[in-house]
């Protein structure tokens, strides 16, 4: 039995400091936030996209910026008759006529539709940075709940790696007569159980890699590991409460991009309307032109105009129809304001909780925990407590570990919930 426990401990002791490196496949990145930010900014293809949706809104302005071209209507005569001739233009029997027309935009239509074209450019590029914005967010908070789930699962990984050699023991102790089965039943239900949850846990793990290799644009092997203990860095610091809610407030009305497109779609919806009304005056042509046989003289030139009279189509259902849509939008805009402010204040609240709660654990915690599952250990190996509370002392260490991973990365997400729904990075690790 002394040489079984002496074999126990061993084990214990060897896998304790070991780490989930054999579990890392060949394929690891290791980063920092800021490295995985910098690949973020650069390779990521939902912004790349974006931004080729910027220059074709901004192409739209060059557009509207043009003139219209004007009309060139030429005829001659086909075949004359009398002179059995096809084409023929060059005698005085010869019919020919030319007219140019170009059409002159009234009621500053032109300048109207590059206001339009303006604001739509303005609408995709805050498209581009509220993008930016949310998958910032999705990165950073991926970051932070990988890192802390690959610390939990190194907890799991050592107590399994542990159980499964005392099982091994067991089962030749128990062949000897020496152990009771039950105590081995026991402890393989344990070490099912904890296999169970680390088996759920890197299914969590799994999924944010899928997630974070897709921001980052990683190779489908890649194994990401977030490096640094961003958390711990913040333990009993009081952060959320020295920053005035008021100024979180202003820093989202200021620098929220989809609260800047409801306000950008207020102002196209009034420039629509503009529109509309300016579409109701109609549009005039200049026409010069020369007939040098059809006319009631010879060699007729003139000078003229074109336009429509008004009478029964003034626009007067697409005016109705911008009203409407300007109501729309000033209503929208009002939601989503609402919807800003909605989110600061939740946010605000969950992130103040977060830190109450993190920062009342005693300093002095986690150093205590280790120095008593080392005195465990110390008593363990002189057979003052058995293997069955030995490793329910063990169990209960990695529970508070990972509580406290767990609020930890929850106090980090609350944290990067305020910088998203702020609009900015006023909380940056």
């Amino acid at each position: 039995m002394r040489k079984l426990y002496c074999l126990i401990l061993l084990v214990f002791c060897l896998f304790f400091g070991v780490s989930a490196q054999s579990q890392v496949q060949q394929d690891t990145l290791r980063l920092s936030l800021n490295e995985a930010e910098t690949l973020f900014l650069k390779e990521n293809l939902l912004l790349l996209a974006q931004r080729y949706n910027i220059d074709q809104a901004k192409a739209g302005i060059i557009t509207a910026k043009l003139w219209d071209n004007p009309d060139l209507n030429f005829s001659s005569v086909f075949y004359n008759f009398t002179t059995k001739r096809f084409f023929q233009l060059d005698d005085e029997n010869g019919e020919v006529s030319a007219q140019l027309t170009q059409i002159i935009r009234t009621a500053g239509k032109r300048n109207k539709n590059i206001r339009i074209a303006k604001t739509t450019a303005d609408i995709a590029e805050y498209q581009y940075y509220d993008l930016l914005r949310t998958l910032r967010y999705t990165l950073r908070n991926d970051f932070y709940n990988n890192y802390y789930l690959q610390q939990t699962q190194k907890v799991y990984f050592t107590e399994i790696n542990a159980l499964r050699h005392i099982v091994d023991g067991y089962k030749i102790e128990v062949g000897k007569g020496n152990i009771a089965r039950k105590d081995l039943l026991r402890i393989q239900s344990q070490l099912y159980s904890l296999e169970a949850e680390l088996a759920g846990i890197q299914n969590q793990i799994d999924d944010i890699q899928s997630e974070l290799k897709l921001l980052i644009s990683a190779g489908a092997k890649d194994y990401v590991v977030s490096k640094n203990d961003y958390g711990s860095s913040l333990d009993h610091k009081e952060i959320v409460q020295n920053v005035a809610y008021q100024t979180l407030v202003d820093s989202a009305s200021k620098n929220r991009f989809d609260l800047r497109m409801a306000q950008s779609g207020k102002v196209m919806s009034e420039q629509n309307l503009s529109l509309q009304k300016a579409m109701a005056v109609p549009d005039v042509s200049f026409i010069v032109g020369y007939d040098r046989l059809g006319s009631f003289v010879k060699d007729y030139n003139y000078l003229g105009l074109d336009f429509n009279l008004p009478t029964f189509n003034r626009n007067q259902g697409n005016i109705k129809a911008a009203k409407a849509q300007l109501k729309a939008s000033e209503a929208a805009l009002q939601l989503t304001a609402n919807t800003v402010e909605s989110q600061v204040a939740n946010a605000y609240i969950g992130a103040l909780r977060a830190e109450t709660l993190l920062n009342s654990f005693d300093v002095t915690f986690e150093s205590d925990q280790k120095n008593i599952i080392e005195e465990v250990t110390k008593n363990f190996e002189k057979r003052n407590i058995s293997l069955l509370d030995f490793t329910d002392f063990y169990d209960a260490y990695k529970q508070n570990v990972v509580q406290v991973n767990n609020l930890r990365y929850q106090r980090l997400a609350q944290l990067e919930q305020l910088n998203f729904t702020t609009g900015t990075l006023i909380f940056n690790r």
